[in-house]
């Protein structure tokens, strides 16, 4: 067949058959008196042959070694495409991403667009101050989407850097809260950590919503900075969990602080004193949980707390007694 015919068979135009006669890749087998190229059936093979490779993703370089050499063995090749693959994959997936938040920072023209890709290369700095300044910077022309900022404050490891963009979150609107709810189910202790403390400092109904959610929550510190946060906003499903930290030893001091504030009225003051002086009495009690639990007994009014502390000041822990004794004679001094 004539080059022509091959092309028109093949789908491969007449000047890529040139170009890949050059390179020695394709060789018609025989020229006719005129000068033609006259391509053979076995031409033709090595033709489809080479666009298959192609479609893999190998260079022509590569495609002739692999059809030329006897001993070439396809594996390593094929491993090295796969990476390739992943790597430019990985690298569209990043653009896809930047992309998206640009257009989700809403920009006006583009100096807007400049400035939503400098704050996000910014927050990806690895110089902490440049990613702190990106937190702080004003978000009045050109808002940071809450995307970035959530990804930024799940990976931040440096506690100023981290501080900024929890304050950024709580300013910001949008899906936030949702999606540090996500995160509080990642593998990694630490995002899980980061994502509680983010909700913790976050205004609004539907943050205070993640943070009931988080009770139930099977990481003890995730529960913790939940409960923290809810109790100290007087929700009163916190205490279970403020308790438990009690005991365990766990933020304990400001445990019994969030405990202080759900005892705003006789009722509850009355049913914490209660839960606490259980606790106490469980033989399964812990010394120095007893000693914790006695001192958080301070800051709940009412007759039950103080009943309590009148009966634990004769206790036979010397140092349970003692310290109730000495939280008795505070209140009286009140």
């Amino acid at each position: 067949m004539l080059i022509g015919e091959v092309a028109r068979r093949s789908g491969v135009s007449a000047r890529m058959l040139r170009h890949y006669e050059s390179l020695g890749l394709v060789r018609p087998s025989v020229r006719t008196g005129s000068g033609y190229r006259e391509y053979s059936g076995a031409d033709v093979q090595r033709i489809f042959h080479v666009e298959s490779l192609r479609s893999l993703g190998l260079s022509l370089r590569e495609i002739g070694r692999a059809l030329d050499d006897p001993g070439f063995t396809p594996a390593a090749l094929v491993d090295d495409l796969i990476r390739q693959t992943r790597e430019r994959i990985a690298a569209q997936t990043e653009l896809l991403t930047r992309l998206r938040r640009i257009d989700a920072a809403d920009p006006a023209d583009w100096e807007g667009v400049l400035q939503a890709v400098a704050l996000l290369q910014a927050l990806a700095s690895k110089r902490a101050d440049v990613r702190q300044r990106a937190a702080l910077s004003s978000a009045d022309e050109v808002p940071v989407p809450v995307e970035a900022l959530v990804e930024a404050a799940l990976s931040e490891a440096d506690p100023n850097v981290a501080g900024a963009l929890r304050w950024a979150l709580a300013r910001s609107r949008g899906d936030g809260p949702a999606l540090l709810a996500e995160a509080l189910a990642a593998p990694e202790a630490a995002v899980r950590e980061r994502a509680v403390q983010c909700l913790a400092e976050m205004p609004g109904d539907e943050a205070a919503a993640r943070l009931h959610d988080a009770l139930a929550s099977s990481d003890a510190v995730v529960r913790g900075y939940a409960a923290l946060a809810l109790g100290t906003s007087g929700v009163a499903d916190a205490a279970p969990t403020l308790i438990d930290m009690i005991v365990e030893g766990r933020r304990d001091t400001d445990a019994a602080d969030a405990l202080s504030v759900l005892a705003s009225d006789a009722a509850a003051a009355d049913r914490i004193a209660s839960t606490l002086v259980d606790r106490l009495a469980q033989e399964e009690t812990p010394a120095p949980a007893r000693g914790r639990l006695t001192q958080a007994l301070a800051g709940i009014p009412g007759e039950t707390a103080s009943h309590a502390l009148v009966e634990l000041s004769r206790d036979a822990d010397r140092a349970v007694a003692v310290t109730a004794a000495y939280l008795l004679r505070l209140r009286d001094a009140r």
